[in-house]
Parts: C-alpha cells; sequence; structure tokens
C-alpha cells in the first residue's frame, strides 16, 4: 500500500499573483491561508486552499524570470512542482529518511503555513515536495 494520501498540492508560476488569487477564490471559494512576501531568491507566494485537503500555491514570477505565457488554447505552461500528502510528521520524517537511503537530493523539513514540507528532486532532476498537515 502506498505510504502518500493522495497530492497535497500543485505549485504554479504566474506573472500577476493578486490577479489569480482573486480569480481563484472568487470562482472556486478558494481561501489564503498562507502568504510570503518576495525574498532573496525566493518569489512571492499564496497558498489557496481549494477544499478536501488539496491546496494550490501560486508563485509570482517575471516572464523574464521563467513565467511563460499559457494564454493561447492549447499551449504548454509550466507546472513548478507537485506535493505528495502524507498523513503525519512522523510518516514524513520517515519519508525524508527513505529518500535519503535512495541517494535523493533533499532539503530540510520546515514549516509552511499549516503544513510541514520537504522538498526533493527525484531521479530526473524534477523538484517535488512530501507535505502533511501540521496538527496530523
Amino acid at each position: 500500500m502506498p505510504i502518500t494520501t493522495g497530492f497535497n498540492h500543485i505549485a504554479t508560476i504566474t506573472s500577476d499573483l493578486d490577479k489569480i488569487v482573486a480569480f481563484y477564490s472568487d470562482v472556486f471559494d478558494a481561501k489564503s491561508t498562507f502568504e510570503m512576501a518576495a525574498e532573496q531568491g525566493h518569489p512571492r507566494m499564496t497558498i489557496l486552499d481549494l477544499g478536501g485537503g488539496a491546496a494550490l500555491n501560486v508563485f509570482e514570477a517575471s516572464a523574464e524570470d521563467g513565467a511563460v505565457d499559457r494564454r493561447r488554447m492549447g499551449g504548454r505552461g509550466p507546472i513548478d512542482h507537485f506535493g505528495l500528502a502524507v498523513d503525519s510528521l512522523a510518516t514524513l520524517e520517515a519519508t525524508r529518511d527513505r529518500l535519503r537511503e535512495h541517494g535523493a537530493d533533499i532539503g530540510e523539513i520546515q514549516r509552511l503555513g499549516s503544513e510541514w514540507s520537504l522538498f526533493f528532486r527525484d531521479p530526473d532532476g524534477m523538484e517535488l515536495e512530501v507535505c502533511c498537515h501540521a496538527d496530523a
């Protein structure tokens, strides 16, 4: 049986964070649960609660920073990363240990809003995240 409980979030990039937050708030009643100002090496971001334990993590970056114009139907745009959900901090810590055993490039477990988070890179170099609710 898989140790994950499904997807925790999808992260995407936009050139206009306020516009995207307003759209998901107005259309889907999404609620902002965490906001982070831009810092050296990290873009401005907001976490939107989409319900059912799923979130949309939206990062703001200009076209020069790598954001892609996705307005054309059929055009492709970037998904920055996705987050896998686990049931508890203990499972997250065990997952960190398993990633280390498999030689994965990993970060440190950190608190982001109401979530515990661990970033890692898969064998293809794609950055991913494993998360659990902090109250789990």
